[in-house]
């Protein structure tokens, strides 16, 4: 497990953010003159343009990462920020990746409420969907419209439902931060895993 990143109120407000990055903030925004969301920047950085839903972020984790960035401190926000390099390219194809990230959310919830059936629930229903679509076909039309349906249906009212528990916490900062730093590695292993074995399947051959 990670270790969070821990505010120091008396540094500087900018620190660790690069320059012509624009400043941390909450929600999203019209302009960089405004600040930016995390993952405003994170598009920045991967297309230019500005947009908290950029195409090379799986929405799972862009939803995660945009609530984990309006919720948490000042201080939080800006020690997240490095971040956005490695958001600006986590899309695992794998189809299994967001009802699996959605679970481990809401098992983080049921850490804070052991008893809540309804979590319990919501759980099992995404730990059975990601153990079906584990190496399930990523490049049918059909079955990604129906990851669509799911993910805007009852997968984004778990993790909804997840954060709403985790943010009653009195350390919902630290518990945030290192949810988010755990999906963007798992994101980061799994694409590059992607691109690995896609790059040695279409290697040629070594001549005789």
């Amino acid at each position: 497990m990670p270790t969070p990143l821990t505010p120091q109120p008396d540094r500087p407000p900018h620190v660790g953010i690069p320059d012509g990055l624009p400043t941390p903030g909450r929600f999203t925004h019209l302009h960089p003159d405004d600040g930016a969301c995390l993952m405003e920047t994170a598009s920045m950085l991967a297309t230019g343009s500005f947009t908290d839903s950029p195409p090379g972020t799986h929405p799972v984790l862009a939803a995660l990462t945009r609530a984990v960035n309006d919720t948490v401190s000042d201080g939080t926000r800006r020690a997240l920020w490095p971040l956005a390099a490695d958001l600006a390219d986590a899309n695992p194809a794998d189809r299994a990746y967001g009802p699996l990230l959605v679970g481990t959310v809401v098992d983080a919830a049921r850490r804070v409420r052991p008893a809540s059936r309804r979590l319990k629930r919501h759980s099992t229903a995404c730990h059975r969907r990601a153990r079906r679509l584990a190496h399930a076909p990523t490049w049918q039309v059909s079955p990604r419209i129906a990851d669509l349906l799911w993910w805007h249906g009852p997968g984004h009212r778990h993790l909804e439902h997840a954060l709403h528990v985790l943010v009653t916490t009195p350390d919902a900062d630290q518990r945030l931060s290192e949810l988010l730093h755990q999906a963007v590695a798992q994101a980061r292993r799994t694409t590059n895993a992607a691109s690995t074995g896609s790059a040695h399947r279409t290697a040629p051959s070594p001549s005789r």
